[in-house]
Formats: structure tokens, sequence, C-alpha cells
């Protein structure tokens, strides 16, 4: 049996009196799209912010490659975040810089390159998502989506290894919803990286992932194939399923 990724082992996360993960066990596979779904308030959001490590559990543990994030040093810690990226909801892009500039904010934070490095990844990046000639534009002169390009763009620009979306597609019609599945899907082929994304979009999410967790009160109720939770007799599961459809 292939060793997951990223492995989340007895996950638990209060806030006050509030218990938002009650035991999290999941394991997210290198080279695939995982989608989290579940009801809004059950702690998607806080489950992905554990991932990429902005949260950290109040008890159980998270293991990259076999390796535990609890125990890893200060050092090797910092060089596993760079291997992250998230793209946020509604694309979060700062009104106030050109593209260029948006997409080129990760390097400069992260980074030591110099300028004329920047300038040559960013032109780069540009291209490979089909986004020739708008880099001095301010986000408010570009369409929708190609806004979501753009975040897309500024989450790659690290060359990631694992990039989580979290609900990619809020406020988006149909046409564009299926367009950034798409884009996602596409480019994840392309580059390479593991995708996690959470999702309220049933069913049209589970053709571009190659698994589902299910969330529900804080803790994992399903985890498998697409194919395997369309078939999943639980009623819980069912349930959201068909309400959602």
């Amino acid at each position: 049996m292939e060793q997951p990724f990223i492995k989340l082992e007895n996950v638990c996360k209060t806030f006050g009196t509030n218990q938002v993960l009650r035991g999290i066990n999941l394991s997210i596979f290198k080279g695939e799209i995982t989608t989290i779904i579940g009801k809004s308030g059950t702690g998607k959001s806080v489950l992905l912010k554990h991932i990429i490590g902005l949260l950290s559990p109040d008890s159980g543990d998270i293991l990259f490659e076999g390796h535990s994030l609890r125990l890893m040093p200060k050092k090797k810690r910092k060089a596993l975040k760079s291997k992250f990226s998230y793209m946020f909801q509604g694309a979060a892009l700062f009104d106030s810089l050109t593209v260029f500039e948006n997409i080129a904010l990760p390097l400069k934070e992260r980074s030591v390159l110099k300028k004329n490095k920047i300038k040559k990844l960013v032109l780069e990046k540009l291209q490979q998502l089909d986004l020739n000639d708008i880099e001095n534009k301010y986000p408010s002169q570009i369409s929708g989506g190609m806004q979501k390009r753009v975040a897309l763009a500024r989450a790659l620009i690290t060359n990631p290894e694992i990039v989580l979306f979290d609900e990619p597609t809020t406020g988006l019609d149909p046409i564009r919803k299926n367009a950034v599945h798409q884009m996602i899907t596409d480019y994840q082929k392309k580059f390479g990286y593991s995708g996690v994304i959470v999702s309220h979009e049933i069913p049209d999410i589970f053709d571009i992932s190659q698994r589902i967790a299910m969330l529900d009160h804080g803790k994992i109720v399903f985890e498998g194939s697409p194919e395997q939770i369309q078939n999943c007799d639980t009623a819980l599961v069912r349930q959201f399923i068909s309400g959602q459809e």
C-alpha cells in the first residue's frame, strides 16, 4: 500500500467551547486531487488550515511522508511550508497591484531572487496559463475568470508540491464554475501538484477528484473514490449528496 503524502491522525481542535475537529483521520496521496465536502460550518476550512500549518492541533498528529509535523525541527518545518501554496476563496488578488505584481508577490516574500529572474518566472507562468499581455493590468480591468487564473498563477509561481483550494468557485455562474474546475485539473496534469479542495459543488467536483472525504460534525464520515461515494449506502452520506443534487 502506497504511503500517504499527508496523513492526519486523530486530529482535534477546539476554539473556546466549540470543538470543531473531533478526531480527524484522513489520507492525502501524491499527485491526486482530494476534495473535502460537507455542510457549512463543519470545519472544512479549519481542516485546510491544519494541513498548511496555519493552525496546530490540540491533540493528534499530522504526518508528511511519514514524518510527524509535531516532532519536526523548525528548519525542516519551514522547508516543508515552502512546498505548499494556497488559493483563497474569491481569488483574493490585491487591487492596488498589477497582475504582474500579484503573481510575483510569493517570490518576493519567500526568496532572494534577483529582479530579472522574478520577471522571467512570472512571464513564463503567465504564458503557461494563457494570460498573455495582461501583466500591466489591474485586477479590476480583467474578467472574473481571468482573475481566477491569475490567482492560480500566483499559487503556482513557487512550483509547490501541494496546492490547497478553499471553495475556488464561490460566487461563479455554472459556466465559470466548470471553467475553474477544468483549469484546476488541466494544470494539475501539467504541473503535477497534489490538490486539496474544499467544495460544495456536488456532483460536479466528482469529475475532477480522485478522492473524496466528507466531514460531518468534526469527523470524517466517508473517505474514498467519487464512484464509491455515489454508491455509498450510509444514510448521512446519501442524504447530503442527494440534498445537494
